[in-house]
């Protein structure tokens, strides 16, 4: 319990730059006292004491805005920052050295028993408001995008945004490690982004060619125009087959 306590404080150095002491976090950071709070709560739940480790729950909510079910396992090193209005479901799964950050939601879309709510590997990066919904799997290292809503697997080393969420392509970075505070990276690798851009660049250069026929027309004449016109159409009138003559 005290192993885990350390590494819950000592992680938010590494993950906030805000950060100056141990005891400035342990005394002023919601989402540190929201994990304390639920480590208590979450063995209480182990051990049958459903009621106390529920209303425990609920003292933590009123006491940080982070509700985490006594039920949900939180695994080693894993940050909340901000934590305004994250919620976790009874069966969710928070993997080790995850990130999560305001209004986050690891909620059921079923009223069945049983696992209804998400499961993140280690490593897992959410953005502030996304949410992340039914008893599906975000692989390690994956990030969702803020406001993101998830509702399908995520692999590994992944990055989903939308609504509904969409996988952009996989990054090129190479430390595939390095922390994206609120799963913020490339967004040029974004497929409809890629679609996009091949259109646009046709679009510029008809522009291009409408603006040179406008100069090209501008710097005629009235005579010259006329009589271009008058040469085009004449060009291209047809023939009269000459009249025979006819005998009186």
């Amino acid at each position: 319990m005290f192993k885990h306590i350390k590494e819950d404080i000592a992680i938010v150095f590494d993950r906030d730059p805000a950060a100056r002491t141990r005891w400035e976090i342990l005394t002023t950071y919601p989402g540190v006292h929201a994990i304390l709070m639920h480590r208590v709560n979450h063995w209480l739940w182990k051990i049958g004491l459903n009621w106390f480790a529920r209303f425990g729950s609920h003292f933590g909510r009123w006491f940080t805005g982070i509700e985490i079910h006594p039920g949900a396992t939180i695994g080693h090193r894993v940050f909340i920052d901000h934590g305004m209005g994250v919620v976790i479901g009874e069966t969710a799964v928070v993997g080790d050295d995850c990130t999560l950050y305001h209004g986050v939601t690891l909620g059921g879309t079923s009223w069945n028993k049983g696992k209804r709510h998400p499961t993140l590997e280690e490593g897992v990066v959410i953005g502030a408001g996304a949410k992340v919904l039914g008893p599906i799997i975000i692989g390690k290292n994956a990030k969702i995008g803020s406001n993101a809503v998830v509702v399908k697997d995520v692999p590994e080393d992944a990055t989903a945004v939308g609504i509904p969420a969409r996988l952009l392509e996989e990054e090129k970075a190479t430390d595939k490690t390095k922390f994206s505070a609120y799963a913020v990276g490339d967004d040029e690798n974004d497929p409809i982004n890629k679609a996009l851009q091949p259109l646009l660049k046709q679009l510029s250069k008809q522009n291009a060619e409408m603006q040179t026929l406008k100069e090209q027309l501008n710097s005629l004449t009235d005579v010259q125009s006329d009589t271009k016109l008058a040469d085009a159409f004449g060009s291209n009138k047809p023939k009269r087959a000459p009249r025979k003559k006819t005998a009186k």
